[in-house]
């Protein structure tokens, strides 16, 4: 055989090559597109997780805030809860005290009425 040509069976192969060839850069070519497109589907949802994420983040720091302003009023409840309790000890305390004043004015009127009773005998 000459050395420019190039048998059936030879051209046969090489032909098979080059189209195993083609098919492998077309298959490459597809894979490449749908990754292409998985990254774009991952980009666009990575944008809508950064924008969740901003929200969750914002609105963590109103609930945070909101969170402190309860914890101060609740602080201040407290406050008047403690005030509430002791004025009404103190009210207590006071009707205690009224009542044994009742006590100590009857006894003193009934003294008295007896000191008068008495005054009354000697005159």
């Amino acid at each position: 055989m000459d050395s420019g040509t190039i048998s059936v069976d030879e051209f046969q192969a090489l032909e098979q090559k080059v189209l195993q060839t083609v098919e492998l850069i077309k298959r490459e070519r597809e894979a490449r597109s749908a990754a292409e497109a998985a990254k774009s589907v991952a980009e666009a949802e990575i944008a809508v997780l950064r924008e969740d994420l901003e929200r969750a983040r914002s609105e963590s720091g109103s609930l945070q805030h909101e969170i402190e302003t309860l914890k101060q009023e609740l602080a201040e409840k407290g406050d008047v809860q403690a005030q509430n309790e002791g004025l009404q000890r103190e009210t207590e305390s006071l009707h205690k005290e009224a009542e044994a004043l009742t006590r100590e004015r009857e006894a003193v009127r009934l003294r008295v009425e007896k000191i008068l009773a008495t005054m009354d005998e000697l005159l």
